[in-house]
């Protein structure tokens, strides 16, 4: 019967090294990827504002900054209580 030392041919004490090197480089290739579904894409596009309403809110935003804008404190009363009112 034949009985290898600590230094046997077949041992190779930087093989589990040489190992995790290999493994860390693929793990390193790998590149994340991301991809928006279709409704993220729609969801995205009906948050885009209405030209209507954009229209609307740059005449406002001009007469504001001219001091031509004039509120109707009643009109603006009675829309709020609206709007809390037929909430629940």
């Amino acid at each position: 019967m034949k009985v290898n030392g600590p230094n046997h041919t077949n041992f190779n004490p930087y093989k589990k090294q040489v190992q995790k090197q290999s493994e860390m480089k693929e793990i390193q290739s790998q590149k994340d990827k991301i991809e928006i579904s279709q409704q993220a894409k729609r969801m995205q596009d009906s948050e885009k504002a209405d030209p209507a309403r954009q229209k609307l809110v740059n005449d406002i935003k001009m007469e504001v900054d001219a001091g031509n804008y004039q509120k109707d404190a009643k009109s603006t009363a009675k829309k709020m209580l609206d709007f809390w009112t037929n909430k629940s």
